[in-house]
Parts: structure tokens; C-alpha cells; sequence
């Protein structure tokens, strides 16, 4: 016995306003959209076979993404049941079909769904959005700090420490410290690096360290305000209060070359062993470096007297030292 045919209607193209049709024309799928839909494969008929247990309905294939080429439609060779297939739902005539709408109609009449959010658009297409000023700056190549601070003055100067990311010491800090004191400077005294108050305030030696720096400078007649420029090799502090790495060191020391060439100091102090090995190009202790004249020679040929000293926080540790660390004042105030 076999059942009687009937040809599958044709499912209906839903309608496209004008103003979807531009939409459709700007990404390129307007061709594709509105070409006729393929015709509906004519299902085979079989005879009727009966079986000793029910046959379970296959499982609904998952609904293809809209982004998805349009399937292939294949006809079964043999039905899997009669019953009939579930109806798709189609929009209202003249309203733009919703999401999933659009998704489905893939699967009923063969073409492309298309998002509801492009199908409802009101207006001219969007244009590309210009690329950010900080996406090209990401993008651009790095400047070498020592090639950046070539040609800066002492505000530029202070701005790109500021904004330095040159080593991993940015990511933790509070606040670069530049450096502050007298401009034009007698003297320029160098630490090695910002601790916990400094990176708190953005000044150089504050709290302990500072009072007794600025003790031991008005004892021979020198004041931070009027007579002292004070900065460190690192502008960064280091967590913990660690040492300064070797690569941090190197990533800092443009800055206060610069300093130095901008400055123009009498004197350089340099307090600290980090400070003195660094400035001097030298591993020797602060023990062999300190209580004699040193020479440091600028770019533009100049020599500046350096002399080494204990740095405040060590003296604080050892007030023992501190008769030390006058004769090392005395001998930086003495005339060339």
C-alpha cells in the first residue's frame, strides 16, 4: 500500500523594504539574498513496513550560525516517519525578520541568514572607526631612553620620567621621583633610589633620611631650597627597598646624565654605594671610593669633582660613621 503525494509548498521569500536592500547592498549580500530559493526536494515515497517497536524521530540538527555558508540540501533516501515536520516560523509580511527568525530561514529556504541588527539599521552605514592615538602609540617603536633624553630640556625631562616604563619598576610605583632642589644648583647630591616616603610624596629623601641630609648640609652652610639639586640613579622605587638590578640601573641612568648635563653642578655628592659605583663606572667598596676627589667628565667636556659619602639611612644605622661621613662634607666644600 502506498500513501498519497502531495508536493511541498514553496516556502515564500519574506520581503525586503528598500531601506534593508541598501543594508544588504553595503555587505555585499544583496545577490545572494534575493536570488530565488532552491526548489524543495520531492520526498520519496515508500511503502508502509511495519516494525516490532517504535521508531524514535532523529534529533533536530543544531540551527547553523548566520555567519555560516548556506547548507547543502541532500533528500532522504527513505522517510524516517510520517509524521509531519515541524512548521518554521516565518515574520510578518513587511516587518524585518528577528534574529532567530533569520537564522532559521537558512535552513527553510537555503539562503543566508542575516542578523536582525543589520536588518533593522536605520540610517547610512557605519563607517570604520579611526584607529586610537594610543593603539599607534602601542604600535610604534620604542625610543631608547638615552636617545629620548638627548635633546630635552629640565621639564621635558621631568615629563618622560614620569611617564617612563623603561624597566618592570613602573608597575609598583606610586610616584616617579624626578628630583627637587635649586635651579641653577651648586651642588648635586645623588642617592640610589626612592623609598617608601618618597614613592608616598614624589620628593627625594623625606622623612628620617632627609632631616638628617638636610642637617648635614646646613652644617656646612648648604641648603636643598637654595644651593642643592637632590635626585637618585633610580627614579623608581625597587619593592622592598631592595637593591637596584643591574638592568634597572642601566634603564635610569640616561636621566640623571641628563640631569647632570642640565644642571651643570659645582660639586656632585654621591651618597650610597649603588650611587657611586654607578655614577663612576666601578665596583670598588664605598669604604676604597670615599675621602678622595673623583672626576667626572660630562659629554660637552667638562670635569666635575665628585666625592663619595655614606648614604643618611646607612647612618642612621650606624651613627658610628657619621664622624666619616663630615670629614666627606668638609672635603666636598673645600675650593678647587
Amino acid at each position: 500500500m502506498t500513501l498519497p503525494t502531495t508536493a511541498a509548498p514553496k516556502p515564500a521569500a519574506p520581503r525586503v523594504n528598500p531601506l534593508q536592500r541598501i543594508w544588504l547592498r553595503e555587505i555585499g549580500m544583496e545577490r545572494l539574498w534575493m536570488r530565488p530559493a532552491p526548489a524543495a526536494a520531492r520526498p520519496v515515497v515508500v511503502p508502509q513496513v511495519p516494525v516490532s517497536k517504535p521508531v524514535s524521530a532523529p534529533e533536530p540538527a543544531p540551527v547553523m550560525a548566520a555567519a555560516e555558508a548556506a547548507p547543502v540540501h541532500v533528500a532522504p533516501s527513505v522517510a524516517p516517519s510520517t509524521a509531519p515536520a515541524p512548521a518554521v516560523p516565518v515574520a510578518a509580511a513587511g516587518s524585518p525578520p528577528a534574529v532567530g527568525a533569520a537564522v532559521a530561514s537558512t535552513r527553510a529556504n537555503g539562503r543566508p541568514g542575516i542578523p536582525a541588527s543589520i536588518l533593522n539599521r536605520t540610517g547610512p552605514p557605519p563607517r570604520p572607526a579611526p584607529k586610537a592615538a594610543e593603539d599607534e602609540a602601542a604600535e610604534a617603536p620604542r625610543i631608547p631612553v638615552a636617545e629620548a633624553v638627548k635633546n630635552a630640556n629640565l621639564d621635558e625631562l621631568r615629563e618622560q620620567v614620569v611617564a617612563c616604563t623603561a624597566c618592570g619598576l613602573c608597575d609598583g610605583r606610586r610616584h616617579a621621583v624626578f628630583g627637587q632642589g635649586a635651579t641653577p644648583t651648586r651642588w648635586l647630591v645623588v642617592g640610589e633610589a626612592p623609598g617608601e616616603q618618597e614613592d608616598r610624596q614624589g620628593h627625594p629623601f623625606v622623612g628620617r633620611s632627609g632631616q638628617l641630609l638636610d642637617a648635614m648640609l646646613a652644617a656646612v652652610g648648604m641648603s636643598r631650597d637654595a644651593d642643592v639639586f637632590i635626585t637618585n640613579v633610580i627614579k623608581c622605587r625597587p619593592p622592598g627597598n631592595r637593591n637596584p638590578k643591574p638592568e634597572e640601573i642601566a634603564a635610569c641612568s640616561p636621566y640623571l646624565m641628563r640631569q647632570i648635563a642640565l644642571l651643570k653642578p659645582e660639586r656632585i655628592l654621591v651618597l650610597g654605594r649603588f650611587a657611586a659605583q654607578t655614577l663612576l663606572g666601578t665596583d670598588a667598596t664605598i669604604g676604597s671610593l670615599r675621602g678622595r676627589v673623583h672626576s667626572l667628565k660630562t659629554d660637552e667636556g667638562a670635569e666635575i669633582p665628585v666625592i663619595v659619602s655614606y648614604h643618611p639611612a646607612y647612618l642612621l644605622r650606624s651613627p658610628s660613621e657619621k664622624a666619616r661621613a663630615w670629614q666627606d662634607l668638609k672635603l666636598a666644600s673645600r675650593k678647587a
